[in-house]
C-alpha cells in the first residue's frame, strides 16, 4: 500500500509539472503574439485625413468627421482616456499594411468589408451601411445612373474598390482615371479631367457640402458598402469588445446623432438601426 500511494503521489507530481510547463508555454506564446486591443491603456487609430465628414484634418492637427467621433465612442467604452488615443493619417491603399506592421492597433476609414480584405485582417461592426452613388458636375445631365458611365472618365482611387465595382463587377467600360485619394478626384472633376466620381454616399456627401452648388449627387445607390472597423488579424477578443460598443451606440442613440450632425444636411437616407454584424469569427 505505501509503494502505491508513493506511486499515485509520483504521478500526481508529474501532471501538476506538465500541466504547469504547459501553462508556462501557452503563456510564453500569447506574450510573443501581438496584443489585443482589448484592455489596452492607449491606443493609435487609423483614420483618413481628407475626407469631410467622415475623416479630416484640421488646421491645428486635430481630426474631426463622423468615423473619428465613432473612434472616440469605441475608444472610450474599451476602456481608453480620450489624451491616450492618437490619430494616425491613413490612405485607402495604406490601411492593411498599417495594420500588419502595428503602426496602428485599429482603423475607422470608410473601410469597407470585402472578402479579400478579411484574409489580411479581423473586422468588427459593420459600424454603417453606406451605399456606392455617383457625383458629377452640377450641369452634367448626361449621367443619371451608373451604366451612364460607359465612356465616361471615372477617377479610381488607388486601393479603393469603388472603381473596381463599376468595371470589374457591373462591366461598365468606363475610363479610369488614377488618383491618391477622393480629394484628388473632386479637384479633377471640377477642373474637367474627369466626368465623374463614384463611391460611398457618405463620402460623396461630405466634398458635395464643400464643393456646394458646383457638384451634384446623382442619388442612384447600387451598392452595400459595409464599414467594418479594421483589428489586427487574429484579434477575436478585441473584436468582439468593439462590437459590443458599437451595439451600445445605437441602442444609446449615439449612432443616430453623429449621422444626424455630421450628415443631416444632406438628401441621404440615414440608416439609425443597428447593422447586421459579420461575426469575429
Amino acid at each position: 500500500m505505501k509503494r502505491e500511494r508513493a506511486t499515485a503521489r509520483g504521478r500526481a507530481g508529474a501532471a501538476v509539472v506538465v500541466t504547469l510547463a504547459l501553462g508556462l508555454s501557452t503563456a510564453a506564446c500569447s506574450a510573443s503574439g501581438p496584443p489585443s486591443i482589448a484592455g489596452k491603456q492607449t491606443l493609435r487609430i487609423g483614420v483618413k485625413a481628407d475626407q469631410p465628414g467622415l475623416g479630416l484634418r484640421l488646421p491645428d492637427g486635430g481630426f474631426a468627421g463622423f468615423d473619428v467621433d465613432i473612434a472616440r465612442y469605441v475608444a472610450a467604452k474599451l476602456g481608453v482616456r480620450p489624451d491616450h488615443i492618437t490619430f494616425v493619417p491613413v490612405t485607402s491603399a495604406t490601411r492593411e499594411t498599417a495594420l500588419e506592421n502595428g503602426s496602428v492597433d485599429m482603423v475607422f476609414a470608410t473601410y469597407s468589408i470585402t472578402p479579400e480584405r478579411e484574409t489580411k485582417v479581423t473586422f468588427g461592426g459593420p459600424y454603417y451601411v453606406a451605399h456606392q452613388d455617383t457625383m458629377v458636375r452640377a450641369g452634367d445631365t448626361t449621367i443619371r445612373s451608373v451604366h451612364d458611365l460607359k465612356g465616361k472618365r471615372l477617377c479610381a482611387v488607388a486601393g479603393s474598390n469603388s472603381w473596381k465595382r463599376v468595371t470589374q463587377e457591373l462591366n461598365i467600360a468606363a475610363t479610369l482615371v488614377p488618383a491618391a485619394n477622393y480629394s484628388a478626384c473632386v479637384a479633377m472633376l471640377l477642373d474637367r479631367r474627369v466626368e465623374a466620381v463614384s463611391t460611398d454616399d457618405l463620402i460623396l456627401a461630405g466634398f458635395a457640402a464643400r464643393a456646394g452648388p458646383a457638384v451634384r449627387i446623382v442619388n442612384a445607390p447600387f451598392s452595400d458598402e459595409r464599414y467594418g472597423i479594421g483589428v489586427r488579424k487574429g484579434d477575436l477578443s478585441g473584436c468582439e469588445a468593439v462590437n459590443r460598443a458599437v451595439s451600445e451606440m445605437y441602442l444609446d442613440g449615439t449612432a443616430a446623432a453623429l449621422l444626424q450632425k455630421w450628415f443631416g444636411q444632406a438628401k441621404l437616407q440615414l440608416d439609425t438601426h443597428v447593422p447586421q454584424f459579420e461575426g469575429c469569427g
